[in-house]
């Protein structure tokens, strides 16, 4: 069985950077984002039942999910959003835990979930936790500059997500991810070599 390090973290975080990081020196990357996205884009598994929900306002003409419409909707009504996680999450469990078996060759497994606090499922899934945490002033700035969305908007956004400190709260392993990627680095190398550890452990006592 893989040992798996649950990564998580808030928007604009850096998340995606910290795993690439660790999937460079060996790790298995599975990125429940990513699935989501492939869930949801034209010919998508989840795209049926979205439409059928939602109806075609949140359907693009390529069949695949209006990303901003749908934000739009869950923003605004709770029913919505908890319609459409009964929808997606049930699948992307499904095809992360696949996901998650097939990397057993992988020394360990670094399964991003960006609401891992959000949805306690993951924490019993995971190993250990990894916390990627800036100051959200970067947080801002970030999603800013990578999305074109108002500060107004990325507030909004970490508003629906957990707290630094409750994600801090459930963290194993802490990341500082404020600035420069030399401060990074020397962060990625001595988790990985953790890692390795107690994954080499974890390997030796299922024998």
């Amino acid at each position: 069985m893989s040992f798996i390090v649950g990564l998580t973290g808030g928007i604009g975080s850096g998340k995606s950077t910290v795993a690439d990081l660790l999937a460079e020196r060996g790790a298995a990357l599975v990125d429940t984002d990513a699935i989501a996205h492939q869930l949801s884009g034209p010919h998508g598994e989840a795209m049926a039942a979205i439409t059928a929900s939602f109806g075609d306002a949140v359907r693009r003409a390529d069949g695949g999910l209006d990303r901003a419409a749908m934000r739009r909707l869950v923003f605004a009504d709770a029913a919505a959003k908890a319609r459409l996680e009964a929808i997606l999450h049930p699948l992307i469990r499904q095809r992360s835990d696949a996901c998650c078996a097939a990397a057993a060759a992988a020394p360990y497994v670094v399964l991003v979930v960006p609401l891992l606090v959000e949805s306690g499922s993951y924490r019993r899934r995971a190993d250990r936790v990894l916390v990627v945490d800036c100051d959200e002033a970067v947080q801002i700035a970030r999603v800013m500059a990578r999305s074109g969305l108002s500060a107004e908007d990325v507030r909004a956004i970490i508003a629906t997500q957990a707290t630094r400190e409750q994600r801090r709260a459930v963290a194993d392993d802490l990341v500082c991810n404020d600035g420069e990627l030399a401060a990074l680095l020397p962060q990625i190398d001595a988790l990985h070599r953790c890692y390795l550890e107690l994954a080499g452990g974890k390997l030796n006592a299922g024998r």
